[in-house]
């Protein structure tokens, strides 16, 4: 049967041959720049250009090879790179993630999470849990994941269906959780920049898809839950292999740290109470609003993640010891950094084609004519939207990265978006359920290749076609209750955040 399995059939093979070819994400976006300077003295030869709609103001496309365009890449490049929304954004929320992940805290709340629950309730554990695990960006991969098919051995379950209902959890409900964590900014970002091509300013707060989020945690753990135990557990049978696992109970000491890092959040909370409950609180507008509109509170947002993750950090580091002193402290934010490398290099390139992308007004132009083409074939509303679900979820199987890919359909469909009627962060809010459903069956994302060799453990013959048709249903599943549950949002018109629209 294994070797039914790892058959990969022929659109399965395709899209790993294609994708195998593509540049990495770095190199991507420095062809896509370039693309985007040639493009523009192609079309600034020509003239095109375009009515604004709202200003009526006549937008022609910008030559970036002139005199003028070239002077400007060059001496633009640094403040196209400090100025790129997303990089501060994420870098300071990390500074607070990375001290609660490099201490241990996320690890142990992982553990106690999974370990309490009682076995019938066992699965949707581990799906919540991967689910949740993405406050902390890609932690629950390497934590999670096999922590998953761990929990499953020692219950006498197989272990590939611990690990698949974890994987299904963390990656394919990426975009859900019940809190804002790192993606949210990061998005938010690209976001806001991209709405800037049409309305230079237009603020999107992290918190914007912060309510179908929560509703979305809820579905994707009830799903997840049906699909392992209706599905992949009866398709993988009994486990018969070799590899018996012994899960160690939270120790003492991680008790106690979970103890003090839990004295640390209501401390947290209560100095942040202080800054927000009373009427006249520091981080209120004149109006006295909290969160409608962009108050301080909102566009605070990114240094409160940080400070909810740092602290509560700091407080169990220091009582199990992981933290000596303020030099551990250094060292572990310096850790955090330094795994930021990769990402600070992406947006270093990223930054440049987004810049040039807007000086070009290829953004506009491509906006404008697209919606205009759109209505005259009379595809608008849920169609559209449904569409744009899908052709996300397509897109995702050749370039993993969200943050990537979104910087790159960002700038051309949430103006186009804009112009048939809808915020950019209801946009926002429908590419992240194609972003998220089909992380799980595309070869080219990052950790695919590791949750792998994590399977291996347990089945030595585990391969690509393996994992694929495991996770194959949950894929399916999680697009279709996924894109009912926008379609329910949008027929009833439910607000989808704080700060959040879901129409202009």
């Amino acid at each position: 049967m294994m070797e039914n399995l790892k058959k990969t059939s022929g659109i399965l093979g395709w899209i790993e041959r294609v994708g195998n070819k593509l540049p990495h994400p770095i190199t991507l976006f420095f062809y896509l720049a370039i693309i985007t300077l040639i493009f523009s003295w192609i079309i600034g030869i020509l003239g095109i250009s375009v009515t604004h709609p709202v200003t009526g103001e006549e937008i022609y496309a910008v030559n970036l090879l002139s005199r003028e365009g070239i002077q400007r890449v060059f001496s633009n490049a640094v403040s196209n790179f400090t100025g790129f929304a997303p990089l501060g954004t994420v870098l300071v929320a990390m500074l607070g993630v990375g001290i609660a992940d490099k201490t241990g805290l996320i690890k142990s709340l992982l553990k106690v999470l999974v370990l309490n629950a009682p076995d019938r309730l066992i699965t949707a554990a581990v799906v919540f849990a991967g689910i949740m695990s993405n406050i902390a960006s890609d932690a629950g991969y390497v934590v999670l994941v096999p922590l998953g098919a761990i929990i499953f051995a020692v219950k006498g379950r197989h272990p590939l269906a611990g690990l698949a209902a974890a994987f299904a959890g963390v990656s394919g409900g990426f975009s859900a959780n019940l809190l804002i964590s790192t993606l949210d900014p990061l998005l938010a970002g690209i976001t806001m920049e991209s709405a800037k091509i049409l309305d230079p300013d237009y603020f999107v707060a992290p918190t914007v898809n912060w309510y179908f989020m929560i509703a979305s945690t809820f579905l994707i753990t009830i799903v997840g839950t049906w699909v392992t135990e209706r599905i992949v557990a009866p398709r993988l049978g009994e486990y018969k292999g070799e590899q018996v696992e012994m899960l160690d109970e939270v120790t003492k000491e991680e008790k106690k740290g979970l103890l003090w890092a839990l004295i640390g959040l209501v401390l947290t909370i209560i100095f942040i109470a202080i800054l927000t409950v009373p009427q006249n609180g520091i981080l209120r507008d004149n109006e006295g609003n909290l969160i409608i509109g962009m108050t301080p509170f909102v566009r605070g947002m990114v240094p409160i993640i940080a400070l909810m993750f740092f602290i509560p950090g700091l407080f169990y580091g220091y009582a199990t010891k992981t933290i000596k002193n303020n030099y551990d402290v250094a060292h572990f934010l310096s850790k955090s950094m330094e795994e930021m490398g990769g990402y600070i290099a992406l947006a270093f390139v990223a930054g440049q084609f987004v810049a040039y992308f807007s000086w070009s007004n290829i953004g506009t132009i491509l906006a404008v004519s697209g919606a205009e083409f759109l209505q005259s074939i009379k595809l608008t509303g849920l169609p559209l939207i449904i569409l744009f679900v899908i052709v996300t979820g397509f897109i995702n199987l050749f370039l993993g990265s969200a943050s990537a890919k979104w910087a790159i359909m960002a700038p051309i469909f949430v103006p186009l978006l804009m112009q048939l009627g809808y915020s950019p962060e209801f946009t926002q809010l429908a590419y992240r359920i194609g972003d998220s459903t089909t992380n799980i069956i595309s070869p080219l994302m990052p950790y695919f290749a590791i949750i792998i060799a994590f399977a291996e453990k347990y089945d030595k013959e585990t391969g690509i076609g393996t994992l694929i048709s495991t996770m194959l249903p949950y894929s399916i599943a999680f697009l279709i209750s996924w894109t009912l549950l926008l379609i329910i949002w949008t027929i009833f018109q439910l607000p989808i955040g704080p700060a959040g629209t879901m129409f202009m």
